[in-house]
């Protein structure tokens, strides 16, 4: 019996069997093959015979006789080398034998290999979220990259930013510690041995740069201009403790603008201070602002000025680093996505624990809270249960830690945070967030709508805005006359109250003759 399948290459799996091509009588129970039965079968153009076993029926009691099929797969699965043994002559006499097996190096990369962006060093860590096209893309050949016609030895300063895996790069203030591919790495190592901590600034040495690499971190020079050994001394900012603000930041720089005298009056501010500044649309918020950094700076040179716009308008961020008269200006305006806003506030907030670790008073603008958690809360999705509004139970958690970093130490240093929440925008998310962050400060500073309505500057409510412990910012006098100044305005309807208590004010060329007619006990006009 011969049954012939044609040329067929590696049959992989049989299903069935076949049936007697020879029989003289086809379709009869006596044509078909029963076991024991032989055939030839020519597979992929070689002859072999086979034996028929039986059929499935057979095996299962059935009848034996059942017509099967012969099912063939192909291809699917490598083929399997075959071992062959090859012989050589040694002309030494003896017999040939196997050739010995050589082992040979594996080829690791191949002709259009390029090595990940930032792997340089031992760890060789894999750059998850870093840059991917164009302006943080993948690295360029040697003669498009900046960093690669540097000179070896050549000096960097820049703020670090951690990785989650233990690395970090050094991100230039120049360029708004935006990520770019020419930013130094740092290796984990090097940040194992001297304590490095997100924030810091550092002047660090580079090394000259491989092919298809980035500049790498060789030496650190000093750290917050101190050497790398001294350094690692400093206590960390959860070690320090924690204190109410007893030392008053006085932000009256003379007759105008009036905004300060007022503030200073009715809602001192004090180091380490936590104020909540509550502000409908085109109630004077921005420009608020401005006069306190202008109170800041002149006052007080030592305090470290910093400015944190999120998502702000980038006129606004133009505006403001315009008038701002010292200080750094740190923005990361609407046109930038939602990642950018995340990691500039957490690597400011972290800039300024980092002077406060260190002794130094830091004054952090942030504008506005609002927007801030509303990038979290895109930032963290639906990834958990929903308030009112559309907030992700999540969204809060982060947020209110950054607000929640100002405090004063009785170690020495203080952060003081002044961050704006909108309110009466006529969304529901944004006054779910304002009674969130509602008694998380200890100032707060309610602006009136109908106030700026009416032109009066500054439209706050006095009311409604207060320092808590005020008592330990001001003298026993002072204290007693500021209590007698509220008990009288008070008293008056809230925008007739601010109207008279700025004009008393422009009468008097500072504060403290207005405060001196106040102990004297004269009555206000």
């Amino acid at each position: 019996m011969n049954g012939k399948c044609g040329a067929l290459t590696r049959p992989l799996l049989v299903l069935g069997f076949l049936a007697n091509p020879e029989s003289p009588s086809r379709g009869t129970p006596n044509g078909w093959l029963r076991g024991g039965d032989r055939l030839t079968l020519t597979l992929g153009g070689r002859s072999k015979e086979w034996i028929f076993l039986g059929s499935p029926g057979s095996r299962s009691g059935g009848d034996p006789k059942i017509p099967t099929l012969f099912l063939l797969g192909f291809g699917g699965m490598p083929k399997k080398k075959r071992f062959r043994t090859r012989f050589h002559d040694d002309n030494s006499g003896a017999a040939p034998g196997p050739r010995p097996r050589v082992k040979r190096p594996r080829r690791r990369h191949g002709p259009n290999y390029q090595q990940a962006f930032g792997d340089g060093g031992e760890e060789n860590p894999v750059v998850t979220g870093e840059p991917v096209e164009g302006a943080e893309g993948a690295m360029a050949s040697d003669s498009d990259s900046p960093a690669a016609n540097e000179e070896p030895g050549q000096e960097f300063y820049g703020l670090l930013e951690m990785h989650p895996n233990g690395y970090g790069f050094l991100r230039s203030p120049e360029n708004n510690y935006s990520r770019l591919r020419t930013d130094p790495f740092v290796p984990g190592t090097m940040i194992e041995k001297f304590r490095l901590r997100q924030g810091l600034k550092i002047r660090a040495l580079m090394q000259q740069t491989r092919r298809s690499q980035g500049p790498r971190v060789k030496e650190i020079l000093d750290i917050e201009g101190m050497k790398p050994d001294e350094y690692v001394n400093i206590k960390s900012f959860e070690n320090l403790t924690p204190i109410n603000p007893e030392q008053w930041l006085r932000l009256e720089i003379g007759t105008q603008p009036i905004t300060n005298r007022v503030i200073d009056l009715l809602a001192p501010i004090g180091r380490g201070q936590r104020c909540l500044i509550v502000a409908p649309p085109r109630s004077g918020k921005t420009i608020m602002l401005q006069h306190m950094s202008q109170g800041i700076a002149q006052n007080y040179p030592e305090v470290e000025l910093i400015v944190l716009l999120i998502d702000e308008r980038p006129e606004e961020v133009t505006d403001m680093r315009r008038n701002i008269q010292r200080g750094e200006v740190i923005a990361s305006s609407l046109d930038e996505d939602v990642e950018s806003h995340v990691r500039i506030s957490q690597l400011v907030v972290d800039r300024c624990r980092r002077l406060a670790e260190m002794g130094k008073d830091v004054f952090l603008l942030m504008d506005s809270i609002t927007r801030l958690a509303r990038a979290f809360n895109k930032y963290v999705g639906n990834s958990g249960p929903t308030m009112s509004g559309g907030v992700n139970i999540k969204a809060m958690d982060i947020p209110k830690k950054l607000f929640a970093t100002a405090r004063a130490f009785a170690e020495g240093g203080s952060l003081t945070i002044v961050g704006t929440a909108l309110v009466d925008t006529g969304s529901r998310m944004d006054e779910l967030i304002f009674q969130e962050f509602k008694g998380t400060g200890n100032m707060e500073l309610v602006l009136d709508r109908k106030l700026a309505d009416r032109r009066v500057w500054p439209a706050i409510d006095i009311t409604q805005s207060g320092t808590r412990r005020e008592e330990l910012l001001h003298d026993p006098d002072t204290y007693h006359s500021v209590t007698m100044i509220r008990r009288t305005l008070n008293s008056m309807h809230p925008v007739e109250a601010m109207e008279q208590l700025t004009k008393q004010l422009s009468r008097f060329p500072s504060n403290q003759e207005f405060l001196k007619l106040i102990a004297n006990a004269k009555v206000m006009d």
